[in-house]
């Protein structure tokens, strides 16, 4: 299905009811901004509260000594859901928001100097797999994107966009077809397993692996169904905004200013106000504000731990599920060009295997890990001196738990910089001009995700995606939730899927 097409199916045409109602969203991360314009276009009153001085959550850039980094997510797909935003508010997408249409996925990089780079076509990647891995692995790649394509046409209409926690999601005709295809979903393997089935060459399956790593999770664990994630950039493409991924959310907050929305920066919430079953306000910098709906923008655990008050039932196995991966992260400014790098860049670990159990078990995970290199300087010059490039260099690591990062991060640092060193045949670490360093304690300060895991909770179960958070608190009235630890997930697209599943519900209990 093209991008064009599944955007158009995708969207709710029908302009929401005007309300006059007072609505409070906690949190300015890429959800909680995307709630807000929602909520605002439907004529609320809208207030947001951020712990912050700066909105965009997880979602920000700075500068340092001429680079400008994006500080947060790197990877940008279906831009129809950040154009719909400004669609529904009536305003022109492209006075607002612009971004590059890349020509390339991403480059990737073996310890035995093999090289690949994969795109966003069909055609161009099955004679890439042939040139690189020959005509079996050829023959097969070709099917198994159809099968990512399928898989994702067939079931993302009804569970990224709409509550797996409402009858209603499971009683329309078509979703029987989801349900009838369940058996070849890929639900009762793991990613790993199933890509062993398409692939005997065990690169490819460790470049298809590397997919669970989208939601945080583990390609060992994680369900096979995720394959349908590879779709999302080698079906639909991948894409940059001009002046980076920082513009996401700074192009929301700006649509959402003129719609009329308050942002109350450096204002922590301390507490949700309810009585009787049903919201009354906020506490945020010791005074109360009073609302009548309250979305939050923050990590579930958090919002339990710290935010409702003890006599709101608690969703115990929600709560109890393991958290997601975090990530350390260094932003480097380079004063060299690399030609063999491109946006995206992946250099493996040698063994995959050994890595996730590694950060499952809060082992020697900074040993040989699997590098992402993210270069936004390659289609945004400005973002680099002129001769030089700004690396955002991560590697997976496990939340934080208490880990000695003073000690884990320099060594970690040393691997990879004799890895890049090897296979860009220069000294990376006399390059370095400006050094800046993102670890899972400073997301966690940042944007209260427990433990800094950067999805919330992992989806290294079959049944994970169901028990995700649901986007309304049954039982407590006015009572919302959106953002990467309540469904659909993390991530920018499914962030902003969660806040048009979060209103919309909202809407119908408004009508």
């Amino acid at each position: 299905m093209s991008c064009t097409l599944f955007s158009q199916l995708m969207r709710n045409t029908n302009p929401p009811p005007k309300l006059n109602e007072t609505v409070a969203v906690i949190g300015a991360g890429i959800a909680g901004i995307a709630t807000a314009v929602r909520a605002a276009a439907a004529g609320a009153q809208v207030h947001v509260f951020e712990q912050n001085s700066y909105t965009g959550g997880k979602l920000t850039a700075f500068e340092k000594d001429g680079y400008r980094f994006d500080a947060g997510p790197s990877l940008f797909t279906l831009p129809y859901l950040v154009d719909e935003l400004f669609e529904l508010a009536g305003k022109p997408p492209r006075d607002y928001f612009n971004y590059h249409t890349h020509s390339s996925v991403c480059h990737y990089f073996w310890h035995d100097g093999t090289k690949m780079i994969m795109y966003p076509s069909l055609k161009e990647n099955v004679a890439e797999v042939r040139r690189v891995f020959g005509d079996r692995e050829a023959d097969v790649v070709e099917e198994y994107f159809q099968k990512a394509a399928e898989k994702y046409d067939l079931t993302a209409p009804f569970f990224l966009e709409n509550s797996l926690h409402r009858l209603k999601t499971f009683l329309t005709p078509k979703v029987l077809k989801v349900l009838a295809a369940i058996p070849r979903l890929g639900l009762f393997t793991t990613l790993d397993r199933y890509n062993k089935r398409y692939f005997k060459n065990p690169k490819l399956v460790q470049l298809f692996n590397r997919y669970a790593t989208y939601n945080g999770s583990s390609p060992y664990l994680t369900p096979g169904i995720m394959q349908m994630i590879t779709h999302l950039e080698h079906g639909l493409g991948t894409f940059l905004p001009h002046g980076g991924m920082h513009e996401i959310s700074q192009s929301l907050t700006r649509l959402a200013e003129d719609l009329g929305v308050t942002f109350h920066l450096e204002h922590k919430v301390d507490r949700i106000v309810s009585s009787k079953g049903k919201v009354t306000g906020v506490q945020a910098n010791g005074n109360v504000f009073s609302c009548s709906t309250v979305f939050v923008n923050s990590d579930v655990k958090h919002a339990y731990a710290h935010l409702l008050d003890d006599d709101i039932k608690r969703p115990k196995k929600t709560l109890g599920q393991e958290p997601s991966s975090s990530a350390l992260i260094f932003y480097w400014g380079i004063e060299e060009r690399f030609q063999e790098l491109d946006l995206h860049n992946i250099f493996f670990s040698k063994d995959y295997k050994r890595e996730f159990d590694a950060i499952q078990n809060n082992g020697e995970f900074w040993v040989d890990p699997t590098i992402y290199v993210n270069i936004t300087s390659k289609l945004e010059p400005s973002d680099a001196p002129s001769g030089a490039e700004n690396w955002f260099v991560m590697i997976n690591v496990p939340a934080n738990t208490g880990q000695n990062w003073d000690e884990i991060i320099p060594k970690a640092k040393h691997e990879i910089l004799s890895r890049l060193t090897k296979e860009l045949g220069k000294d990376i670490g006399a390059l370095i001009c400006t050094e800046e360093i993102l670890d899972p304690r400073s997301i966690e300060s940042k944007t209260s995700s427990v433990g800094g895991a950067l999805y919330g909770t992992s989806s290294n179960e079959q049944m994970a995606a169901f028990l995700r958070h649901p986007n309304k608190k049954i039982g407590v009235e006015g009572l919302y939730f959106c953002g990467g630890s309540a469904h659909p997930g993390g991530g920018v697209p499914l962030c902003l899927l969660s806040g048009k599943i979060a209103t919309n519900w909202w809407l119908e209990n408004a009508k």
